[in-house]
């Protein structure tokens, strides 16, 4: 499957219908007044979470989204007929943008919620509106209004409450399939993982903790280098960030240096979110070889990191409890954050 987490789209609300002029034509009475009614509203478009949908790859063949004009009145006061409204599913974690402006419209996290983008144009009013004392016999009538048309820009962030972030082949996928049941695809040569794997991890209490491997960050990958660009948004939504290290590389500390510039540079909260730092791939490292870089490590980073081995499942046990422990004091600091509408 593709995925496509960044699309443009138009949303066009329904015209409201036109009102109309007519007069009463019924036996018996001899001076019928107007009773040309209302046209109908113009439809709204409606954009809804939905869990059934992971990528906006719909998006990629259909961009705009009509709702059904509202109908002309009819005679007899009757109102016309208001228009259907345009029901648009995305999937969940998606936040919505003016696309001109780059307002943020709404952010659809929960299946269900829902988000009016494109409201509808009003009726018209038939000339029975305007019958008065003075104009027994309007002949007038208005047309409907259009409907709200607007242009969106649609971002897929991911639901993740914790982001493992690094280096091409760092061994963020090795990481994520042994933790949860995840498969993504593995192999020895740098950006191997093209699209963020997610993969749910039970907490000794048997909840689920949802994490995401990031791919493609490297050097000015704020600036569009790599895949990193394309997914630094991703990191945005998560509370916890695993920071994994190769320590077979030549230089783990520039490695270190290297991701917390670029979310510096990307900005939107990432350098202050918290972070455990790991050192991976411990198992191909000669003690004596390793005790330098937990040493290099410990003095620029906040915490010491922990060691572990992806494949030799080597560590892990510490790695996950930390993790657990930073979430926990995360759910006591502050409260859950409230979904714009």
């Amino acid at each position: 499957m593709q995925f496509i987490d960044l699309v443009e789209i138009q949303a066009c609300g329904g015209n409201g219908g036109d009102g109309i002029v007519a007069f009463r034509r019924e036996k018996y009475v001899p001076a019928g007044g107007p009773s040309g009614g209302n046209g109908g509203q113009g439809g709204v478009v409606i954009l809804e979470a939905t869990e059934d949908l992971q990528t906006l790859l719909d998006f990629a063949y259909e961009r705009i989204f009509r709702a059904d004009h509202g109908k002309r009145g009819g005679p007899n006061n009757r109102t016309g007929a208001q228009g259907s409204d345009r029901l648009v599913k995305v999937p969940c974690g998606t936040a919505v943008y003016e696309a001109v402006t780059g307002e943020l419209l709404g952010d659809l996290t929960h299946a269900g919620q829902q988000l009016v983008v494109a409201k509808g144009g009003k009726g018209g009013l038939g000339n029975q509106h305007f019958l008065s004392n003075r104009n027994r016999a309007p002949d007038r009538a208005l047309p409907g209004l259009p409907g709200e048309e607007i242009s969106l820009r649609l971002e897929l962030r991911l639901l993740a409450e914790v982001g493992i972030i690094g280096l091409p082949n760092a061994g963020k996928s090795t990481l994520i399939s042994v933790l949860s049941s995840a498969r993504p695809k593995i192999a020895d040569y740098p950006f191997t993982t093209l699209v963020p794997n997610l993969g749910v991890v039970a907490k000794p209490t048997g909840d689920g903790v949802v994490f995401a491997d990031i791919p493609g960050l490297i050097a000015g990958a704020h600036q569009g280098l790599g895949l990193g660009h394309e997914f630094l948004r991703h990191i945005r939504r998560t509370r916890v960030l695993i920071h994994l290290i190769d320590a077979t590389q030549e230089d783990p500390v520039a490695a270190y240096h290297t991701i917390r510039r670029e979310l510096a540079a990307y900005g939107q909260g990432l350098p202050e979110k918290p972070e455990i730092l790991a050192l991976n791939k411990s198992d191909a490292i000669a003690p004596a070889d390793l005790l330098p870089l937990v040493e290099s490590l410990t003095a620029i980073a906040p915490h010491p990191p922990h060691i572990v081995s992806a494949v030799a499942r080597q560590g892990l046990d510490t790695l996950q409890q930390a993790v657990w422990d930073s979430l926990e004091r995360l759910a006591l600091d502050s409260p859950p954050e409230h979904v714009m509408m």
